[in-house]
C-alpha cells in the first residue's frame, strides 16, 4: 500500500512524464483525486491508477486580478472530470473573465519549472 506521500509522488512522476492519471477504488468502483491510501467513498485499500480521459466541464470560477507588471489577472478553476471528480486548475488560451460555468474543457499537462503540471482549455480549441 503506499503513503499519502507515495501516492502523491506516483501522480507527479506520471504528470512529469506527460501522463495525466487519477486513482479508483477497486472495492467501490469510484473515482478519486486527489491521490490517496484510502477511497473516501467506501475506505477501500485497494486503490489503482488510471489515465483520466481529460474532458470535463468548469464547475465554479474566479479571476484573479492582478497588475500588468505581476503578470496579469488569471483564473482559478473548479473543474468536473468526466469521471466525475473535481479538481483545481485554470484555463489557458481564453481571457479570464470569459470562462463560463458549463464550459466544456480538455485537460493538457505542461511543463511547470521542470515539473508536469494539468491545465485546461476550451474544448474544441486548437492546441
Amino acid at each position: 500500500m503506499e503513503t499519502k506521500a507515495g501516492a502523491a509522488a506516483v501522480y507527479q512522476a506520471a504528470l512529469n512524464e506527460g501522463r495525466f492519471i487519477i486513482q479508483r477504488c477497486n472495492d467501490c468502483d469510484q473515482h478519486i483525486f486527489f491521490p490517496r491510501e484510502l477511497c473516501p467513498h467506501c475506505s477501500g485499500t485497494s486503490l489503482i491508477w488510471e489515465a483520466a480521459k481529460g474532458s470535463g466541464s468548469v464547475y465554479s470560477t474566479t479571476t484573479v486580478r492582478r497588475k500588468p507588471d505581476a503578470g496579469g489577472d488569471y483564473n482559478v478553476s473548479l473543474i468536473e472530470l468526466a469521471e466525475g471528480v473535481r479538481m483545481m486548475s485554470t484555463l489557458r488560451g481564453i481571457p479570464p473573465d470569459d470562462v463560463r460555468i458549463g464550459m466544456p474543457v480538455k485537460a493538457k499537462v505542461v511543463d511547470h519549472g521542470g515539473s508536469g503540471l494539468v491545465v485546461f482549455e476550451r474544448a474544441g480549441d486548437s492546441q
